[in-house]
């Protein structure tokens, strides 16, 4: 079975930007909430650029929870509707909070006076993004270790989870230390950063067809 790597913390060696982002901060409030959140109701005891993560992590919280109910035979065919209606909505405020996120990072950009040249690189996936992707990991981490803390499940069931819970460890490493040296680059001048202001297609009443044409007939 493979060793999980160590995640990122305040005791990890890791570079620092002029970036007023701490990755390891990011971590502590997608865990805590996570674990405070299914204990009781959803809250943001945060500020600044943390408080933006936190309210990213709890669409992303909501979607997890939503989906586990539209994949649940138990349930009638109307409330599947209504959790596939508030899914797309969590999503839509998921993407909404991703964006804002980068909008934030380049308002500290502007304000550290950092110039960027044209000609430097894009990532591939901007800081938001992988904010995003560490926020579900933190949810998939915990409910893993929910599943391994069972009394009732099988050893083969311990297993597999065990080793799909090193996995995630290993990749919630591999991203954190990624995201550092994003944001150095960033902060740096070295890389540039760029908000595209998306949104869902299926949303926009102006942009899918079942809903224009539906407005049209009524």
């Amino acid at each position: 079975m493979p060793q999980p790597a160590p995640l990122i913390s305040a005791t990890t060696q890791v570079s620092r930007s002029a970036c007023a982002v701490s990755v390891v901060d990011i971590n502590r409030v997608h865990e805590e909430t996570v674990a405070a959140w299914h204990e009781g109701p959803i809250a943001n005891d945060y500020a600044g650029f943390l408080q933006a993560v936190c309210e990213q992590h709890a669409c992303n919280f909501r979607l997890w929870h939503e989906e586990d109910i539209a994949r649940s035979r138990d349930v009638t065919d109307e409330r599947i509707a209504e959790v596939k209606r508030a899914i797309d909505g969590h999503n839509q405020k998921r993407n909404d909070r991703i964006e804002n996120l980068d909008e934030l990072l380049l308002a500290q950009l502007d304000e550290q006076g950092v110039v960027t040249p044209s000609d430097a690189p894009l990532n591939t996936e901007t800081p938001g993004s992988t904010i995003d992707r560490l926020s579900i990991l933190s949810l998939r981490i915990f409910h893993l270790e929910e599943e391994l803390a069972r009394t009732d499940a099988s050893e083969e069931h311990r297993q597999k989870v065990a080793m799909r819970l090193s996995i995630c460890r290993v990749q919630q490493h591999d991203l954190s230390a990624s995201l550092d040296m994003l944001l150095e680059d960033i902060f740096s001048g070295r890389r540039r950063l760029k908000v595209y202001r998306q949104l869902k297609m299926y949303n926009d009443p102006t942009l899918n067809p079942f809903l224009y044409k539906a407005r049209k007939a009524g």
